[in-house]
């Protein structure tokens, strides 16, 4: 047993994209905010887990690697506003899925979960996300990762200690193209390097 096991609800993947696909269309996303910003964001970050789940592939190191793992669950903080979520979410699932049943994937809302997201805060303060958390068959943890690749990361710490940064959409549009351009490579990199350690 887990500190996930407090779930309020758990989801799929293709559960999660269900939900967010059912709350768009209710003009609403996951968590307390629905502000125009969330909404314009959940909706723009659905569209971008579509096309990944459409054009994203695992390279064949990975699909080999995968189905030598060791039995483990993986448990995701998130929610559907988030952009990192949205651009390393589906390759996250796809590496699950690539387990064939050794990886259960099961997805959390950060925002009615606080109990489990105060467990995993970044830097012992921040709620950020998507956080990955590993365990084995006994509960143990294996491993934890996120809340993005560590080039990602980079960016926007160099972007918060700027004395007279860009605007937040210049930076927004910065991240998603180093996402864009680094095609899932990272996520695969750090995963495949926890998994082996």
């Amino acid at each position: 047993m887990t500190i996930f096991d407090t779930a309020k609800q758990h989801y799929s993947y293709a559960e999660f994209v269900q939900l967010l696909e059912t709350l768009m269309a209710e003009g609403k996303t996951t968590g307390p905010n629905q502000s125009d910003d969330y909404l314009f964001y959940a909706r723009l970050n659905l569209q971008r887990m579509r096309r990944w789940d459409k054009t994203f592939e695992l390279r064949e190191d990975v699909l080999s690697a995968m189905s030598n793992v060791v039995t483990q669950d993986w448990w995701v903080i998130t929610e559907g506003w988030c952009g990192d979520s949205a651009q390393n979410l589906p390759a996250i699932a796809r590496m699950a899925e690539a387990a064939k049943g050794k990886i259960t994937l099961r997805i959390v809302l950060r925002d009615e979960n606080p109990q489990i997201m105060d467990q995993y805060l970044t830097n012992g303060t921040s709620r950020s996300i998507p956080i990955l958390v590993a365990f084995d068959g006994n509960g143990n943890q294996l491993f934890r990762w996120g809340p993005r690749p560590v080039t990602a990361q980079a960016l926007l710490t160099a972007w918060k200690s700027n004395p007279a940064p860009v605007s937040f959409e210049e930076f927004e549009k910065e991240m998603h193209t180093w996402y864009a351009l680094n095609k899932g490579k990272a996520v695969q990199d750090e995963l495949m390097q926890l998994l082996q350690n």
